[in-house]
């Protein structure tokens, strides 16, 4: 595996693991709250308290979330036409990442947006 093909791997799964963060400190609350499983959550707070840490501080958690998926982005879009080695074995390796990376990456911008609603518009709807 050669480096860019490592930086297709590592971008992608810091987004996604920084955009997973959000879920956990703002959407799973507000999720278990909405559906009437507030027990659920004052157990998970009491198993792990720094989810309230995360609460605390979810404009920077999402701002930093937000950042390195915009990162991730930018370096697909310059590596998106990039080529592959020309061994078939290695060509076959690089174009799973590729693939992998985009499913990594799609995902994350998913989770991100689904954690942006339930942390700053939920709340204010209801």
């Amino acid at each position: 595996m050669s480096v860019t093909s490592k930086k297709d791997l590592i971008i992608p799964f810091l987004s996604l693991m920084t955009s997973f963060s959000t879920l956990i400190c703002c959407a799973l609350p507000a999720l278990l709250v909405t559906i009437g499983a507030g027990a659920v959550l004052a157990g998970l707070i009491s198993s792990v308290p720094q989810i309230i840490l995360l609460s605390k501080y979810k404009t920077l958690v999402f701002s930093i979330a937000g950042l390195l998926i915009i990162i991730g982005g930018f370096f697909r879009w310059i590596n998106r036409n990039a080529p592959c080695p020309i061994d078939p074995i290695q060509a076959r390796i690089c174009m799973k990442i590729r693939a992998f990376s985009k499913w990594i990456y799609w995902s994350s911008v998913v989770l991100y947006f689904i954690g942006i609603f339930f942390a700053f518009i939920a709340s204010k709807l209801i």
